[in-house]
């Protein structure tokens, strides 16, 4: 089973944390098995739940770009003459 990064699993909501754990408890416990037909059905959950994580973590992404685009503009204003 692949793990999500540590950014999108820290943008999960308590829910989606719970459902990504108990899936990924699941997922472990089928390719311990050698069930991987199974784990495979497992892990496509597990990257549609997480789908809302990574579009929460692209928006902080955008959001610090704004406001980084913003800085330098001010900054640029400040030191341009009159």
């Amino acid at each position: 089973m692949r793990h999500c990064s540590v950014q999108v699993r820290g943008l999960l909501t308590r829910e989606e944390l719970d459902r990504y754990n108990r899936l990924m408890e699941v997922g472990s416990y089928l390719e311990s098995q050698e069930k991987y037909d199974l784990a495979y059905i497992i892990q496509q959950e597990v990257d549609i739940l997480i789908l809302p994580s990574i579009e929460r973590l692209k928006d902080k992404s955008r959001e610090r770009d704004r406001a980084t685009a913003e800085y330098l503009e001010s900054i640029n204003k400040d030191e341009s003459p009159l």
